[in-house]
């Protein structure tokens, strides 16, 4: 088989396809459910108070964060022991389709029984996420890492287009122009996750683990060890505490891009069009990240991305500013766009440059250790940002969420890419060398 670029000057690129099209599939449960739809379905009909849904809404996706921040590193520690990484995330993937099509179940009023079926959905796809991160680097050389990565990262909004182009049809088509009539659309979400995991199920392989002393240790040892093994790696901590920051700011707004887009004026079947606009311009910046990254480096890239979200929520700000009350609607589908390039950016790279630093042989529990990170990041500024939205109003929330990526850029620029990428290199050295 002849593929297509950018796969045709890869060695592995049925592995690659393969390893993307899980990003692919996994596009229903971030755009419809934690991003577009199950938001204000569950804000405007399960809840059906906006100040409360807000509160709510923030709080369970907080709290299914924080579960999975403590669960992370053990389940990335179990991962490398067993040489699971394929299982593990093969059940997560199976969990979360289960619970994501339980979400049509949730009837106008039950809030708390919307809480109970979305956490342990949310926790399953976040430890999946994690997973799938940790198979990068055995797929990768250190010249294709942020290739490969932003692969995957494209894959992924294509796959986001095609969802809300779908979504588009449905909801235009049959009329469904009101939260209420949403239900039908998360069991679609529930069977394109299924089947897009197919691929990944019986291609993707389990990456090669070299065999240390802790690797059978208990978990809560292990979880001591990573933590120390990271903050040995000196360059990988300095960004994973960067990272920290800048990602209370970009689950944020994934959480709440919805939400945001209502105060502005975009209402119902707008709503769709407008994360279609966003998903494009996402998907048009990932794959210009995936041709020119490498090239760059990953370091000017993730900062090039944080200057567009700060100028992005900025923009925000001194609107809400300006005009407290019915801002004009045009203004958000302008911002929409540098809302879009920030997506498609900074994920891939800030996923590129952990596996950079993370020594091959500790990749999953690293990258579990990544993941626990981002998880925290969204538990804290999901929860900031929520409380501060629906207590102290919009303008001061605003002006928090520009200030996480302000704090991030600074500690980004503390953070020296060349040392990270030796000490990676000198550490697999010496522990293989001495197991």
């Amino acid at each position: 088989m002849k593929w297509p670029p950018p796969f045709r000057s890869l060695p592995n690129p049925k592995e690659v396809w393969a390893w993307g099209m899980f990003d692919l599939a996994n596009q229903s449960f971030t755009l419809l459910i934690i991003t577009v739809l199950f938001p204000l379905y569950f804000k405007k009909v399960a809840v059906g108070d906006d100040a409360k849904g807000d509160a709510l809404w923030s709080a369970g996706i907080s709290l299914s964060l924080f579960i999975v921040v403590a669960l992370s590193p053990l389940v990335g520690s179990a991962a490398d022991s067993h040489k699971a990484r394929k299982k593990f995330l093969v059940i997560s993937g199976i969990g979360c389709v289960l619970f994501t099509g339980m979400l049509s179940l949730i009837a106008p009023g039950s809030g708390w029984i919307g809480l109970l079926i979305f956490i342990p959905a949310n926790i399953l796809y976040q430890l999946g996420e994690n997973l799938l991160a940790s198979f990068l680097p055995s797929l990768s050389t250190t010249r294709t890492i942020g290739k490969i990565s932003a692969i995957g990262w494209t894959m992924g909004y294509i796959g986001g287009l095609m969802l809300l182009i779908l979504v588009s049809i449905l909801a235009f088509g049959l009329g469904w122009s009101s939260p209420d009539q949403w239900r039908p659309i998360f069991i679609m979400a529930a069977i394109w996750f299924a089947l897009g995991m197919i691929p990944a199920t019986f291609i993707l392989k389990e990456p090669v683990t070299h065999e240390l002393e802790d690797n059978h240790a208990p978990a809560l040892t292990r979880l001591k060890n990573t933590l120390k093994h990271a903050y040995k790696q000196r360059e990988l901590f300095r960004f994973l505490v960067a990272f920290l920051v800048y990602g209370f700011g970009v689950q944020t707004m994934i959480a709440f891009a919805a939400i945001l887009a209502q105060d502005f004026g975009i209402q119902d079947n707008r709503l769709i069009l407008f994360t279609l606009q966003l998903t494009i311009t996402a998907g048009i910046t990932a794959f210009v990240v995936a041709k020119y990254q490498d090239r760059i480096g990953v370091k000017i890239t993730i900062a090039s991305f944080l200057v567009v979200w700060i100028l992005s929520c900025g923009s925000m700000l001194i609107v809400k500013s300006l005009i407290p009350v019915d801002p004009p609607e045009w203004i958000f589908w302008v911002i929409g766009n540098g809302i879009g390039i920030g997506l498609g950016g900074i994920g891939t790279s800030s996923r590129t440059i952990v596996g950079m630093f993370a020594p091959k042989h500790r990749t999953a529990e690293f990258y579990g250790l990544w993941g626990m990170t981002y998880k925290l990041a969204g538990a804290i500024g999901v929860l900031s940002f929520g409380q501060i939205k629906a207590w102290v109003g919009d303008i001061a929330a605003l002006g928090v969420l520009t200030g996480f990526f302000v704090v991030g850029l600074i500690l980004l620029l503390r953070v020296r890419v060349i040392p990270g990428i030796r000490a990676a290199r000198m550490t697999e050295k010496l522990e293989i060398k001495t197991k």
